[in-house]
């Protein structure tokens, strides 16, 4: 089953002074889903925010709020994340003994059920979950702070659990050092969801999130036809006037 391409910008790279108008720039620069990165400083070296800035910027748009759970434990969380907003919950395999029992949770809330891996944790620990799952988020880097550059020893592990997912309705999430250079590898190796932080936030606004997030796209939906990669690269190079990024 070949999925659309979604991308979902990582407010952690917002400028957090305008929160809310860096949603809705994003909202309008044609991001499919508004990606959320919780940190709790125990889980990761980092912390972020919680669930009440995650309601407080629920109005500014209607997009799908993906929240990513880096935090431990987890499960008592996972209500005030519910009702502040969040429409996809995401926990992380390694945050906890019964990684079963909060994939129910989030269901029984109402919400669509995520797990993460970090780089060091084998596709075979979500392989009896599967079947609660609607979205597998695998981490490119290690998780904890923005900015950081892309782990290809992870391509791999996406071409694993894409064929694990099969044809079920399972979306396949990738974070972390995300650009157009390295979209279309990514989508090659399966990934239908690609979230990015800092290759979105990059400009002084509405058209140059537009630009960032049409040139992730591009790349990742040619990286699923590999003979339209270079003919992609070149359009690329043009439209920047003949430079790379």
């Amino acid at each position: 089953m070949t999925s659309e391409i979604l991308i979902a910008p990582s407010i952690l790279a917002a400028d957090f002074a305008r929160l809310g108008e860096e949603v809705a720039a994003i909202d309008a620069a044609g991001a499919d889903w508004i990606h959320c990165d919780v940190m709790d400083g125990h889980f990761v070296p980092n912390i972020s925010f919680g669930a009440d800035v995650i309601k407080a910027i629920r109005p500014v748009t209607k997009k799908v709020f993906d929240v990513h759970l880096m935090i431990a434990p987890v499960d008592p969380y996972l209500e005030a994340f519910a009702k502040a907003g969040a429409d996809v919950i995401t926990v992380h395999a390694e945050a906890g003994a019964h990684l079963d029992r909060s994939l129910q949770a989030i269901r029984a809330l109402g919400k669509k059920a995520g797990v993460s891996l970090c780089p060091s944790t084998p596709e075979s620990t979500i392989e009896y979950v599967l079947d609660r799952l609607d979205l597998v988020l695998v981490m490119t880097v290690n998780p904890g702070f923005g900015g950081q550059s892309f782990l290809d020893s992870q391509l791999a592990k996406i071409a694993r659990i894409k064929a694990m997912i099969g044809d079920r309705p399972i979306r396949l999430e990738v974070d972390g050092g995300i650009t157009r250079d390295n979209a279309a590898a990514v989508a090659a190796a399966g990934a239908d969801t690609l979230v990015a932080g800092s290759a979105v936030f990059r400009g002084k606004g509405d058209a140059d999130y537009a630009a960032n997030i049409a040139a992730i796209r591009l790349a990742a939906e040619v990286g699923r036809v590999p003979h339209l990669q270079e003919s992609s690269a070149q359009r690329m190079r043009v439209s920047d006037g003949g430079r790379t990024r």
